[in-house]
């Protein structure tokens, strides 16, 4: 089982806070603004405690807070500054700074209080565009460094999860597009469903009647829906899975399910380019991303 990430090499300082390695060894020779532990080979590492204090310096130097000003102030004046800054600013790299503290530091609160402060400038759908998914894609990264653990991923897509789970729930559920019903889902072992529950609240926003059926659904599972006699359009997010030796197999049964059918298929994310050169049914649709889905529904 993983346990929390406690150090931290200054190149995972770099990934995280977006500040070159060489300008955070600046910061901590000039103005002793980190204190890191070095190893036997005299090698630097980072406790949390540092990236937490790095990414505050970030956000009060992006306020227009000059490195000697923020030198002089003591840690718990940093963090106050930072916070009252989180707080009230929260506009795209502001916000996205502080989102990305919350997560590091398993700061529900802080979160909160970012997002609730967006929203008095911004709608949601907003704040999807301009700050989750910039966000999103940022974490994506992370993990491509190995700067991220699960735990920290799993806590914070949770926290959005809640807030697109409820700004659905607040829609009246009046259906005035009743004549297509949308199925939702993910395929077997696949977990990230941000984008497909962003998805749905965009549909159900549109007026239209879905179904959402969410992670992990094996595909022999659609021929309920198949047999009901309603027009359906299935729409699945493909983010890790189907693996890649296995995704041609996936799509070929789901080419001999759509055939001679007026129900139709909509595949979107990173994946689908795998795909693309397969003969496939008009009744199957490929998008490279939500965003691209979007446009055309």
């Amino acid at each position: 089982m993983n346990s929390i990430k406690q150090d931290f090499t200054i190149k995972d300082l770099e990934n995280i806070s977006g500040i070159k390695a060489h300008t955070i060894r600046i910061w901590e020779k000039r103005y002793n603004l980190l204190q890191p532990n070095r190893t036997e080979t005299n090698i630097r590492y980072y406790s949390p405690e540092n990236l937490t204090k790095l990414l505050n310096i970030v956000l009060l130097n992006n306020n227009d807070y000059k490195i000697s000003k923020i030198a002089a102030m003591t840690d718990d004046e940093i963090l106050l500054k930072s916070r009252e800054l989180a707080f009230s600013n929260a506009i795209n790299d502001e916000a996205i700074n502080s989102f990305k503290l919350s997560m590091y530091q398993f700061d529900k609160v802080l979160f909160n209080n970012t997002y609730n402060t967006l929203l008095h400038k911004k709608t949601f759908r907003e704040i999807f565009k301009d700050v989750f998914i910039p966000f999103l894609e940022q974490i994506g990264m992370l993990w491509h460094t190995e700067t991220l653990l699960p735990a920290h991923e799993h806590f914070i897509s949770n926290l959005i999860a809640q807030k697109i789970l409820s700004n659905t729930e607040k829609l009246q559920y009046n259906i005035t597009n009743s004549n297509k019903t949308y199925v939702l889902f993910l395929p077997e072992n696949e977990i990230h469903e941000l984008g497909l529950l962003y998805l749905n609240y965009e549909l159900v926003l549109r007026g239209f009647h879905t179904i959402y059926l969410g992670q992990s659904l094996p595909l022999n599972n659609l021929n309920y829906f198949l047999e009901s006699g309603r027009e359906i359009c299935f729409i699945t997010s493909l983010t890790i899975q189907p693996y890649d030796d296995k995704i041609e197999d996936y799509f070929n049964e789901i080419n001999d399910v759509m055939t001679n059918t007026n129900n139709k298929f909509i595949a979107t994310g990173r994946k689908v380019q795998k795909i693309r050169h397969l003969a496939l049914s008009p009744n199957i649709q490929l998008h490279d991303s939500i965003g691209d889905l979007l446009k055309v529904l």
